[in-house]
C-alpha cells in the first residue's frame, strides 16, 4: 500500500480531469503553470483519470502530451512520488502494444517516460494513518448500464488488443469519433433534464465498505464537492475534484486537493 504521512513534510495533491491535448492549449497552460506552482510542496502527486482528453496508445503524438509526460519526468527525478489512474477517456495509458501492432516498434511505455507508478482503479492508499479509496469515479455510475457495459468491453484484453493492432491514423480517428459521441450523449441527457454522469451512493458505499474505507476521493463526474454521511452508524466523506477548463477572467475552472499534517483542504485556480 502507497503510504503518505510516514514524515510530517508529505504533502498529497490530487488531481483529475484535465483533459489535455492539442485541442486546448490555454487549458494546458493553465494546469502546468499550476502544476508547477504547488508541486514544489508536494512529497507525493496522483493523477486520478481523464488527463487526457483521448489517448489512443502511447504513441499518442500530442505536443501536450508529451509536455506533460516531461514536466511528471521532472517532478519523479526531483524526488516527488507520481502516481496516474487511468480514466474513461485515457483508459489505455501504458497499455502495451500487441506484436502484430502497426507501431514498429512498440512506443516505451506512458509510466517509463514520465516516472508515474501506475494506480489500479479503485485502490486503497493511507493518507496520514487513515485508509482512502481512490478512484476515477466512472466505474461508480451504475445507474448508466450502457456506458457501464461499453466500459466493460473497452477493458477487455482482446477489445485493447485488436485496436493497438491498427495503424496510429485509425486510432486517432477513432478516438475522435467516440469522443464526439459521449458529447453528444451528455447535451442529449441534459436537454431531457437528466444529471449526465453522476455517481450512484449505493455503488460508492459498496465500494467503500469492500474497501474498509470512511473516505473516497475521485473525478469524472465535474462537480467539485466534500460529501458527508453516516455510512453504517460512522461519518464518511468522498471528495470529488474538478475538471479543468481554461475561461476568461474569473471563469477557469480547476484545481487539487492537498493533505498534509494539518488537514484535508481544496485548493483552486
Amino acid at each position: 500500500m502507497i503510504i503518505v504521512g510516514q514524515t510530517a513534510h508529505d504533502v498529497a495533491l490530487f488531481c483529475s480531469d484535465m483533459h489535455l491535448g492539442d485541442h486546448d492549449p490555454a487549458t494546458a497552460a493553465l494546469f502546468f503553470d499550476r502544476l508547477d506552482a504547488q508541486a514544489r510542496a508536494a512529497s507525493h502527486l496522483f493523477l486520478l483519470g481523464d488527463l487526457f482528453e483521448a489517448w489512443a496508445g502511447d504513441d499518442q503524438p500530442d505536443a501536450v502530451a508529451q509536455q506533460l509526460i516531461r514536466q511528471l519526468a521532472a517532478l519523479a527525478a526531483r524526488g516527488v512520488r507520481v502516481h496516474a489512474m487511468r480514466g474513461n477517456r485515457d483508459f489505455l495509458l501504458d497499455v502495451a502494444f500487441p506484436p502484430q501492432a502497426a507501431t514498429v516498434p512498440s512506443p516505451q511505455p506512458f509510466s517509463r517516460r514520465s516516472g508515474a507508478t501506475m494506480l489500479d482503479d479503485p485502490c486503497t492508499v493511507s493518507l496520514f494513518d487513515e485508509p482512502v479509496l481512490l478512484a476515477h469515479g466512472d466505474a461508480q455510475c451504475t445507474d448508466d448500464p450502457d456506458y457501464q457495459r461499453a466500459r466493460a468491453q473497452a477493458r477487455t484484453h482482446a477489445w485493447q488488443r485488436d485496436f493497438l493492432a491498427r495503424p496510429l491514423g485509425e486510432r486517432l480517428r477513432i478516438a475522435g469519433e467516440l469522443r464526439g459521441e459521449s458529447r453528444r450523449v451528455q447535451a442529449a441527457r441534459a436537454m431531457g433534464g437528466t444529471a449526465p454522469g453522476d455517481v450512484s451512493q449505493p455503488a460508492v458505499e459498496a465500494a467503500m465498505r469492500t474497501a474498509g474505507v470512511r473516505t473516497m476521493v475521485h473525478g469524472h463526474t465535474h462537480r467539485p464537492a466534500c460529501h458527508r454521511w453516516q455510512l453504517d452508524g460512522a461519518a464518511a466523506r468522498r471528495w470529488v475534484l474538478p475538471d479543468w477548463q481554461a475561461g476568461t477572467a474569473g471563469t477557469s475552472r480547476g484545481g487539487f486537493l492537498r493533505v498534509d499534517a494539518s488537514g484535508w483542504s481544496a485548493v483552486a485556480v
